[in-house]
């Protein structure tokens, strides 16, 4: 098609599409565009030039296809001439230690559009500019990436995926030198970076220079021997796993995870889980799933329980496409399937690092340096079992980026992390890899399924014994999806002038608040100088409520995806509580905060699926 002459009214979208036209090189997004400015789709246009995806602590996530709103080859090459040349800023030796980028399965064909695509273009920026790339051969789960950057102390990851988004979308995902997420102000540095270097360099689009360069190097052999090698120190039970009887199933749900979960279990001497073979391989159309997140629960899990029940397992493994989640269900005396929440996970692995880490170390003196951590969206049990056994627990804004790097501060200071997790499945059992990890999470959880077996237990009544030993813990999570960012603002605007101006809610239906954070604005009423203690942020929303029975909800906006979401929990100390009583709280508490606090009818808001 000859290049067509934008006219669309607007000045600033037609300099946007212009300057499109004039850099991207991928026929199928070029010719895409000049299509739509042909048939004068202004609508269309303003949606995919209207505005640059944002580079965040997220990196980027967006969906696949053409324009500045998407990922793309155009936009893969602008963001990574933009980060490479703020390491070369950052790093003086970056030509020396070079960096490492993975790829997940993620493929978009109408724009010719892959993870392993943006990979090689990334790969091709990087090697034109002099800097050794690490560039892996093959599809990864994410944790390689970080694990990577530390291993070979290189100065940056990237890991290309969208993990759990939906089909059309994918991501670029950044990690620092000190192998974990990156945070501000790095996030702000290479966003302003991006902006400066959005001409194509003159070998950017040539991926066949990367073919024979001597700057590429492929980790992935040496990486699959180390990591595995690496993740064999938190194999406490090799005897017991040898002879278990357990069954697992295990699903990767259309992702990378399965030859991973497999090496995992082979490191600490288990048989083979069995896999559940229509969502073994990697398939970028994840064909048997609505949305390909274990997190949403039994939708995701039903080809697992079915092949469970045919094969008379008991437990069953999923991680998310990405292999950075894991999600864990469990066969009930019933027969029914219990699908353990992030947090119920997150009480068993906290519990069972610890049982095993008190084995090793009999000293009472190295308690003092013994840490883990939470989102401070996450349950507070680990809070509960530190104050009774005498480590140390710390809570971090939401988000892995917050827990990798405050373990990393950790770590330099000599100090134990044996834990951190966030509710949304995500688990950090092993230090070596500074992020959340489905892998190590499934051999080690697999490990305590094993050990309790011979004591004749389940995770369920392990569970229950948690909660009776260190107080129960009941926790509801659920979320709403709204695509209208003015909505979501005069949401969270009501909340913080409730009654008049800077003024919150004193009560929720029958229940008294009785304090408030607020870091979006900084407020927190339980401290004295009215100050929150946890970073702050003016672009996402996030207040936490807490109320006079002890029931504590956090109301906060996603990062990646168009959710307003809510968590709440009821905590009671160790003792005789009632679970069934505090249950039936927690849901008349939920009931009073989707009702006075998010209105859904007026505010137009879908709930979670089903």
């Amino acid at each position: 098609m000859d290049k067509i002459i934008p006219n669309t009214g607007e000045e600033k979208l037609d300099q946007a599409i212009k300057q499109w036209l004039k850099y991207d090189k991928n026929p199928k997004t070029s010719e895409a565009v000049q299509q739509l400015v042909a048939d004068g789709n202004v609508e269309e246009l303003r949606v995919s030039f209207g505005l640059r995806m944002e580079f965040g602590t997220a990196g980027l996530r967006a969906a696949m296809g053409a324009g500045t709103s998407r990922m793309n080859d155009l936009t893969i090459i602008q963001t990574t001439q933009g980060f490479c040349s703020y390491l070369e800023k950052s790093f003086p030796d970056l030509k020396e230690r070079g960096v490492v980028i993975g790829f997940d399965a993620r493929a978009h064909p109408p724009s010719g559009s892959s993870s392993i695509r943006f990979a090689k273009l990334a790969a091709a920026v990087f090697i034109s500019h002099g800097v050794p790339v690490y560039l892996f051969s093959d599809i990864t789960p994410t944790p390689f990436v970080p694990y990577t950057v530390t291993h070979l102390s290189l100065c940056a990851g990237i890991m290309v995926t969208a993990s759990h988004n939906p089909k059309q979308d994918n991501g670029y995902k950044v990690y620092w030198a000190n192998g974990a997420q990156i945070i501000s102000p790095h996030d702000h540095g290479i966003a302003s970076a991006i902006e400066e270097n959005l001409e194509p360099w003159p070998q950017s689009w040539d991926e066949t220079i990367i073919k024979d360069s001597p700057l590429l190097k492929d980790p992935y052999a040496d990486i699959n021997r180390d990591y595995f090698q690496d993740i064999q120190k938190h194999c406490f039970h090799r005897e017991i796993n040898k002879v278990s009887k357990i069954k697992f199933v295990h699903t990767s749900v259309h992702g990378v995870g399965h030859k991973f979960v497999q090496s995992a279990f082979k490191a600490f001497d288990f048989a083979p889980p069995l896999a559940v073979a229509e969502q073994k391989d990697p398939d970028p159309e994840f064909s048997t799933v609505k949305y390909p997140n274990p997190e949403e629960g039994k939708g995701v899990l039903t080809l697992s329980f079915a092949l469970a029940d045919k094969e008379g397992a008991q437990v069953i493994l999923a991680n998310d496409p990405d292999a950075d989640r894991l999600a864990v269900a469990e066969k009930q005396d019933s027969g029914e399937w219990k699908v353990f929440s992030g947090n119920e996970l997150g009480a068993l692995l906290g519990w069972w690092i610890f049982i095993c880490w008190k084995e090793q170390n009999t000293d009472p003196c190295a308690l003092k340096d013994v840490y883990m951590l939470a989102s401070t969206v996450s349950s507070k049990i680990l809070r509960a079992i530190a104050l009774k056994e005498g480590f140390h627990f710390e809570e971090t804004l939401t988000g892995f980026k917050w827990m990798g790097n405050r373990g990393k501060q950790l770590l330099d200071q000599k100090k134990t992390v044996l834990f951190a997790f966030e509710e949304a499945i995500g688990y950090m059992c092993s230090p070596v890899v500074l992020d959340k990890d489905g892998v190590s999470a499934s051999a080690i959880t697999a490990e305590l399924c094993s050990y309790l077996a011979i004591r004749n237990m389940t995770l369920s009544q392990q569970l229950k014994a948690i909660y009776e030993e260190y107080g129960y813990h009941i926790t509801k999570a659920s979320y709403f999806i709204c695509h209208d960012s003015k909505t979501i603002k005069q949401l969270f605007e009501r909340l913080r002038n409730f009654e008049g101006e800077n003024t919150y809610p004193k009560t929720c239906g029958s229940f008294e608040v009785s304090g408030v954070r607020d870091l979006t604005t900084g407020y927190d009423s339980s401290q004295a100088d009215k100050k929150a203690v946890l970073p702050t942020s003016k672009s996402s929303q996030m207040i936490t409520f807490t109320f006079s029975n002890g029931g504590v909800a956090t109301m906060r906006t996603s990062g990646t995806e168009p959710k307003i979401k809510y968590y709440t929990e009821l905590c009671a100390p160790p003792g005789n509580s009632d679970p069934e009583q505090l249950k039936t709280e927690l849901s008349s508490l939920v009931d009073a905060i989707v009702e006075h606090f998010f209105e859904p009818q007026k505010n137009s808001l879908k709930p979670q699926p089903e």
